[in-house]
């Protein structure tokens, strides 16, 4: 899953990418208004966290530009401002979450995760496909019960194909949003992650399906 962060003081902005990038998102960070639109409306996010007072261009105007757009990204404000007629107008403007500074970044990362399930159809924070199961909480994946350790890029993509499950995705979708920005992109990786998923989950979780991408299904017959 990958995530836009724009927050203008350098130190927060930093503090929560590193707290993000360990929690196993991909993240870029925008220090401005002005940046913060321009990679909001061409790179694809899963979420975006979203400061209200930026330079350049104040977060509220970043925020009904991108809805206006047709942006459907969801996003979490961040602000200092915590009166109910700043939460109100982050609302109006097109905010699904809300989160006054200070806060604790364990509940920040919780509402990330709760607004990213929910825009892809998940309510649990636990993804099951059969007997394979993705806990977003702790980042542990099981099968059959059973503990499987797959490495970070491994689970960013498995992750993503289960928040996005019997849907077809493409590898250039998948690169979109289990890289970063800054990160050398080379699609042939995508293909090394999905055999390695293979090796470790059981041939069948992930179907190449040929020209177009991948698909994780829920297996026949599976509860």
């Amino acid at each position: 899953m990958r995530l836009l962060i724009v927050e203008d003081e350098p130190n927060l902005g930093q503090q929560l990418r590193n707290a993000l990038e360990g929690a196993g998102y991909a993240v870029d960070l925008a220090t401005d208004g002005e940046e913060g639109h321009f990679l909001g409306s061409t790179e694809q996010y899963d979420a975006i966290l979203l400061d209200l007072g930026l330079p350049e261009i104040d977060g509220l105007t970043v925020l009904d530009r991108w809805r206006k757009e047709g942006k459907t990204t969801p996003v979490l404000v961040l602000t200092a401002r915590d009166s109910w007629s700043d939460k109100v107008a982050g609302l109006d403007a097109g905010a699904d979450d809300y989160v006054a500074k200070p806060f604790q970044t364990e509940e920040l990362i919780a509402r990330l995760r709760a607004l990213i399930r929910r825009a892809s159809g998940n309510a649990s924070a636990e993804l099951i496909a059969g007997d394979i199961r993705l806990d977003t909480r702790s980042g542990k994946v099981t099968k059959d019960g059973e503990p499987v350790k797959l490495t970070a890029q491994e689970y960013k993509l498995l992750s993503y194909l289960l928040h996005h499950k019997g849907k077809v995705v493409s590898r250039t979708e998948l690169i979109e949003h289990i890289y970063d920005q800054d990160f050398d992109r080379d699609s042939n990786t995508i293909e090394v992650f999905v055999t390695r998923i293979r090796k470790k989950l059981g041939a069948d979780v992930i179907t190449t399906i040929r020209g177009l991408g991948y698909s994780l299904e829920e297996p026949a017959g599976a509860a």
